[in-house]
């Protein structure tokens, strides 16, 4: 469903323009607001321009500062990309950080349960630790089935 059209009444320069669009009210009271402001701005630059010249010099503008705008978008959107991919970089390390601190209470809770020293175990000791553990209860669970 398309969005309906709004026609609105401008006062350009002094000149009077129907302008059919999109925006709201209050969208075009700014534009309006802006684009007189600016041709008055540009032509007290220069007591000779005219209003031609003033529209075109502030349509030079206009596109300059929008082709300027769009740069830093696309800048500003690389650098968001980058960042995501970062963010989700840093979660996945994140999560295996988290598996690593659980694989690690584990073995802690296994040497605990033997009654041997956990004070400082690596993460690869610890998968030992949790490797031999399921390897006991596979083997002991084998026997139990013969």
């Amino acid at each position: 469903m398309s969005q309906e059209k709004i026609r609105y009444k401008a006062t350009i320069d002094g000149h009077n323009y129907t302008i059919i669009g999109n925006e709201n009210k209050e969208h075009m009271d700014l534009v309006m607001e802006l684009l007189n402001h600016q041709l008055a701005e540009i032509k007290s630059l220069n007591k000779e321009i005219n209003s031609e010249q003033a529209a075109i010099l502030l349509a030079i503008n206009a596109l300059s500062d929008q082709a300027k705008k769009q740069e830093k978008l696309l800048v500003l959107e690389e650098k968001y990309q980058v960042a995501s991919e970062k963010a989700k970089k840093v979660d996945e390390l994140e999560g295996r950080v988290q598996r690593i601190e659980i694989l690690e209470e584990q073995a802690k809770q296994i040497l605990q349960e033997s009654g041997k020293d956990c004070e400082s175990i690596t993460h690869i000791e610890a998968q030992q630790i949790v490797n031999q553990q399921m390897k006991e209860k596979i083997q002991k669970h084998q026997r139990e089935l013969k």
